[in-house]
């Protein structure tokens, strides 16, 4: 009997001294509430510390900054657009007691950042045209060799910019959170696009401009050629030309040679005029007539003339 009471005195003093000893982490801060009424000041220090066994429980902070990540919302913009905004965000637990007692846990806090960062965000963007959310800054375009100087993309001056809005969403974040005991260190926009619908509008418009580029740049190919070809045909008819007017020249030549050499013929002896009469003669006897063919001839034609000159 005594025993049994031995142990279970035993066991109630580890009980109760295991009740009174809690461990800070190096990332960890404490709040001491004593029957649910927590104490004034958190405990930050790392290390052992005690507490009254039974009367006081322990409740642990993280000390790191803490990740918000929202959903991906479709929100109209200042100038009737409706595009999809991802933002997230980093903040930290900075007063612990006045924490437990507004948000009491890490999961209270991040439903309430869902509805102040989400509402902070839907009413800047729907205070901003789309141009003042997508860009950072009046910078000048760059010029695209593809187009027309017409062509060149022309940007529209913008007041504020993607950063100032982001700016703005902090600092009026941060005002609605000052009482939770949390702070807001940064907001981000995470990603900003258009609707599927309107994607594909600006995809249309996109293929539509390169298609009106490669359409002007396959024009002024088929002009390029077409004067190529046009130079060819006249460079090949002036070669055809000279080249007809040279051998005109050369027959021109030859003939005038041939006729000097028969006019020298003709004014040689009458026996080299006869030879060389007879050798006209036979060659063209020779081009006109076959074994198939009867040869009549006049008495007073000069082959037969000739022929019978030739005889004697």
């Amino acid at each position: 009997m005594r025993s049994a009471i031995l142990a279970i005195v035993l066991l109630l003093a580890v009980t109760a001294l295991w009740s009174a000893t809690y461990v800070v982490y190096e990332t960890q801060q404490v709040v001491i509430t004593t029957l649910g009424k927590p104490n004034d000041d958190p405990v930050t220090s790392p290390g052992l510390h005690f507490k009254l066994p039974f009367l006081q429980q322990a409740h642990y902070f993280d000390k790191r900054f803490l990740e918000w990540d929202g959903e991906v919302s479709e929100l109209p913009t200042r100038d009737k657009r409706f595009i999809l905004v991802d933002t997230y965000a980093r903040w930290r637990i900075s007063d612990p007691l006045q924490f437990l007692e507004r948000l009491e846990n890490e999961q209270g806090a991040q439903s309430r950042l869902d509805d102040i960062l989400d509402g902070e965000t839907r009413n800047a963007i729907a205070n901003h045209d789309v141009l003042e959310v997508v860009r950072t800054s009046n910078r000048e375009p760059q010029v695209d060799q593809d187009l027309a100087e017409d062509e060149q993309a022309i940007f529209e001056p913008i007041q504020l910019g993607r950063e100032r809005i982001r700016q703005d969403i902090l600092a009026a974040a941060q005002a609605r959170t000052s009482d939770l005991g949390i702070e807001i260190l940064d907001v981000r926009l995470k990603r900003i696009n258009y609707r599927d619908e309107d994607q594909e509008k600006v995809y249309d418009r996109m293929i539509a401009e390169r298609k009106r580029i490669a359409a002007r740049y396959r024009s002024e190919g088929q002009g390029e050629a077409s004067s190529i070809l046009g130079q060819r045909d006249r460079d090949l008819k002036e070669i055809q030309s000279g080249a007809y007017r040279t051998a005109e020249e050369i027959r021109g030549d030859a003939d005038a040679e041939a006729t000097a050499i028969f006019a020298g013929a003709y004014d040689r002896s009458a026996d080299t005029r006869n030879f060389y009469e007879l050798l006209k003669s036979l060659e063209t006897l020779e081009a006109t007539v076959d074994d198939d063919t009867t040869l009549l001839l006049s008495t007073d034609g000069e082959l037969y003339r000739f022929l019978k000159k030739s005889g004697r």
